[in-house]
């Protein structure tokens, strides 16, 4: 079911005063959909909502606070995916596939000059992506 441009732009609920939000609680107050939000945490590093210890996601106010704050740049304000991130100053690129390459490349070479190149470059695309 596809939502009209009246109903995207609806104002979403008030953010009831509690300490942990479930994705879909949170979905509710934004008036987005869960498997939207889920979407957005691949896209948006700065939306990585906790998850508790059976692992449900478990967003604070300051999440929800940036859903807004997505969705309106998004759907109001008609910015791209790129441009969001550009404007909350995050320009890390996802890892795609030339690591995969270098990856076939490093296993086939058995070089261990590759191998530990590879090793070193995929240790420093994780530790960017958790910065």
């Amino acid at each position: 079911m596809h939502k009209t441009a009246t109903e995207i732009t609806k104002v979403p609920l008030p953010l009831p005063d509690k300490l942990f939000y479930k994705i879909g609680e949170v979905s509710k107050i934004s008036g987005v959909e869960s498997y939207v939000l889920r979407y957005w945490e691949t896209e948006f590093p700065f939306l990585k909502p906790r998850k508790n210890k059976s692992g449900q996601r478990v967003y604070v106010k300051k999440d929800v606070e940036l859903i807004l704050q997505v969705k309106k740049l998004l759907y109001q304000e008609r910015y791209t995916i790129e441009g969001v991130r550009k404007k909350f100053g995050d320009t890390t690129v996802k890892v795609s596939e030339p690591v995969v390459v270098h990856e076939k490349k490093a296993k086939e070479s058995r070089n261990p000059a590759d191998v530990l190149h590879f090793v070193k470059k995929r240790l420093q695309d994780i530790l960017n992506q958790i910065s």
